[in-house]
């Protein structure tokens, strides 16, 4: 359960907003499907993992564990804000009902009826397999997703492994302590020295708990990609569904007209049971095949219009799904080089207060 405070002003006639509020993980991914449905051609910020994955085998895999429980929280406020820097989503009116309204924003969001605005999920997997004439880029960023997804899951597997030696190399260092202190023990001119590089062991050893805290939240900076490429796959998936379902409607228009011209002449081009069965028990008469022409030239009319209107719908869609792609690809440069970074600059950090620690103790053996 995720606690926040709506600290927007409110305009003048609007009720205030209350103080704070309490919401659930399923609440925060039925706004995220809402979103995903109601803006197809943007790349939707992803909701962080609901239970860990990747992690170190040292560490809690329970989704119920406070450290696991808080990085969600950190999560959960990140989409937030993900969701009111994107220029177009920040403006949407459920997503501000989410954030001011107490309750009442679940029955907005059932009101918009978006359920029924979702693609079959069956439909859309078979669309890829079916399109004729799949627009290049888009075929190319799909695969372009599903190797960033390959590579930033080697890389969070690699992390993991890097972090379980590195607590063991920290925590061997307690030994180091406690030998130096047992051993002091008998030693009267050596004494102080073991003891003082001893101390300087056990620091050493008790500090990798906030390296590797600050380890899961770069782990964390990498899963958020991990999971918006899926993101990604969604919009190429429904570009897809879209082609798809224009080819079909382009599909039917080109039946349509051969049916209306095979009336009109007297004549099949291709082989059909219909066409088979005109022959062996006689054509219409005049009057039912005007009718049927009539019936047909009214459908192909519609049917040039959906088709007009498939394409303008196709063309705005790749227009801002590409904008909005681009808008993507900044952010994810800017966020990872900086992720990266802040890495190296961590585990620099950490190897010079290794050597702080031997210098340490190297002075304290040179005073014995």
């Amino acid at each position: 359960v995720l606690s926040f405070r709506a600290i927007e002003p409110q305009s003048e006639g609007q009720c205030a907003p209350v103080d704070s509020l309490w919401r659930r993980y399923s609440e925060f991914e039925l706004l995220r499907n809402y979103l995903s449905v109601t803006y197809p051609h943007i790349v939707v910020p992803p909701l962080p993992e609901k239970r860990a994955d990747f992690v170190w085998h040292k560490l809690s895999a329970d989704n119920m564990d406070p450290d696991f429980v808080e990085r969600r929280r950190i999560g959960l406020e990140n989409f937030l804000l993900r969701v009111a820097s994107h220029p177009v989503l920040c403006q949407d009116k459920i997503f501000y009902s989410f954030l001011t309204q107490e309750g009442g924003w679940k029955e907005m969001v059932n009101e918009t009826g978006f359920q029924l605005k979702a693609d079959s999920r069956l439909k859309a997997l078979n669309a890829t397999f079916r399109v004729k004439n799949p627009d290049k880029r888009f075929t190319e960023l799909k695969h372009y997703s599903d190797e960033l997804q390959s590579v930033i899951s080697h890389l969070l597997r690699v992390r993991a492994r890097v972090a379980d030696r590195l607590y063991g190399v920290y925590k061997v260092h307690g030994n180091y302590g406690r030998v130096f202190s047992e051993w002091s023990a008998i030693e009267k001119e050596m004494g102080d020295g073991l003891q003082s590089a001893g101390h300087h062991m056990d620091v050493y050893a008790a500090s990798i708990d906030d390296i590797l805290e600050e380890e899961e939240h770069y782990a964390d900076q990498l899963k958020e990609y991990l999971f918006y490429a899926e993101a990604l796959r969604a919009v190429c998936r429904k570009h897809e569904l879209m082609q798809y379902d224009l080819e079909m409607a382009a599909q039917d228009l080109t039946s349509k007209k051969q049916q209306c011209e095979e009336l009109a002449t007297g004549t099949v081009r291709t082989f059909s049971l219909k066409g088979m069965t005109s022959k062996l028990f006689g054509q219409e008469n005049p009057e039912q095949r005007e009718a049927k022409i009539k019936v047909l030239e009214e459908q192909i009319q519609e049917g040039e219009e959906q088709l007009k209107s498939k394409n303008l719908e196709g063309r705005d869609f790749v227009k801002s799904a590409w904008a909005d792609i681009e808008r993507f690809k900044e952010q994810k440069n800017h966020d990872l080089k900086e992720a990266l970074i802040s890495y190296a600059v961590m585990q620099i950090s950490m190897c010079k207060k290794g050597i702080q620690v031997w210098t340490n103790a190297k002075e304290c053996f040179s005073k014995m």
